[in-house]
């Protein structure tokens, strides 16, 4: 029988029998609701030892993480939950949670969003994970020792995060006992899980592959400040370098909206900037990045995708998109971005596809940006974002009202 590695609470190996067992235990102090107070008090407890400055320098992505789970920010996004009329709100009851290994942190943000809406939760956390991973574990359970004992016996009651080789037995075991299974990593993520049947009333919320892309206003980046120029290039850097360009809402294209001279001379500056950027950050590709950059460049000019190919060190690849209708999504390399001008925004809305989920932007005012999602009209696109806020996560993610999505409503009439 496969055992399952307990990462927090740190405890001995488990069995996955005696695991969902425990899990369908309620806990002492009774069960929980949305919005209790011992996992409020617990994940605040948390936010803190990542916000903690050693911490944060050493891993910004969780000084976000952080942020988002101080305690005003928690509130804020209890409050957006809708119980008027008749309708109350209770946890949906077992969440499994299968996140990916190549985005150390996405995996928090899911289990504590499930946990705040007041569910048990069991969380697969990849051996293949390290760094930021391994440092949130270690707040996880360093908070854990720290807080009340009703909270930590709440916590300790309901809460798991395990680490266990491929199994059908235990997948499929997980899956069957859960309410509601959480799915991330791309379309091979999705249907390796989807093998596993659910109990008759759970359902699945996937989270299959994505791209995003960015644009900048010609316009706009001609109005900017020198000052505004940098913190665009700073912006993007965070967005694209964090998790070497893996992450589902960074950005691999820019697409420069004006006219031909001006995007031109645009581009050439951000991407100075950018350059500039990167050698700041003393930011490091390794060897092995650098081939796959060339490779995935040259490949792309093989096929005829692209019509110019310009390498800025190691670390900023810039491939001149032949056509910006015919624009690769997949990834071809930390730092590596197809260009293209178009006239308008309107020119992208029939390039964009059902799995386009982040655009992030400079330059455009609100109304522009605003009549770009019309034109969309839910086809593809979850989110318009500022340069340097691609990573944000909020609990509205691809489309799903996450808080909404881990409770249930149930109606009462007398």
């Amino acid at each position: 029988m496969t055992s399952l590695t307990q990462r927090f609470p740190l405890s001995d190996a488990v069995s996955v029998g005696d695991l969902v067992s425990q899990l369908r235990t309620e806990p002492p102090g009774g069960r929980l609701k949305v919005g209790d107070p011992r996992i409020v008090e617990f994940v605040t407890k948390f936010a803190r030892k990542l916000l903690a400055p050693a911490t944060a320098r050493r891993f910004p992505e969780l000084a976000s993480l952080g942020f988002f789970l101080r305690k005003g920010e928690i509130a804020k996004a209890l409050s957006t939950l809708d119980t008027s009329g008749n309708a109350l709100r209770f946890p949906r009851g077992l969440v499994f949670h299968v996140p990916p290994a190549n985005v150390d942190t996405i995996f928090v943000y899911s289990w504590a969003l499930s946990a705040l809406a007041g569910n048990h939760n069991v969380v697969r956390v990849s051996s293949r994970s390290a760094g930021a991973a391994e440092a949130v574990l270690e707040a996880l359970n360093a908070a854990l020792s720290e807080v009340d004992a009703s909270v930590a016996e709440a916590v300790t009651a309901t809460q798991r995060m395990v680490t266990y080789d491929r199994s059908d037995e235990v997948s499929g075991a997980l899956s069957l006992a859960a309410d509601l299974r959480v799915i991330w990593g791309g379309d091979s993520s999705v249907a390796a899980l989807r093998k596993y049947p659910l109990a008759p009333h759970a359902r699945d919320l996937t989270f299959p592959d994505r791209s995003s892309f960015a644009v900048a206003s010609v316009a706009g980046w001609q109005r900017a400040s020198p000052e505004e120029r940098r913190a665009a290039a700073e912006g993007f850097y965070n967005d694209s370098y964090w998790f070497d360009q893996a992450a589902c809402s960074s950005p691999r294209a820019v697409f420069w909206v004006g006219d031909e001279s001006g995007a031109r001379e645009a581009g050439q500056e951000f991407r100075t900037l950018l350059a500039e950027v990167l050698a700041v950050k003393q930011h490091v590709t390794e060897p092995a990045m650098a081939v796959q950059k060339r490779v995935s460049a040259y490949g792309a000019a093989v096929d005829g995708l692209v019509k110019e190919i310009a390498f800025q060190g190691n670390g900023l690849a810039t491939l001149e998109l032949a056509d910006p209708a015919v624009l690769p999504r997949e990834w071809l390399g930390a730092g590596t971005f197809a260009n293209a001008r178009v006239s308008t925004l309107s020119d992208l809305v029939p390039i964009v596809l059902r799995k386009d989920q982040t655009v992030s932007q400079f330059g455009f005012t609100t109304e522009e940006l605003t009549a770009f999602a019309h034109e969309l009209a839910g086809r593809g696109v979850d989110r318009i974002v500022p340069f340097g806020s691609a990573l944000t996560f909020s609990a509205v993610w691809d489309g799903y009202d996450l808080l909404s999505e881990f409770s249930r409503l149930v109606t009462v009439q007398a």
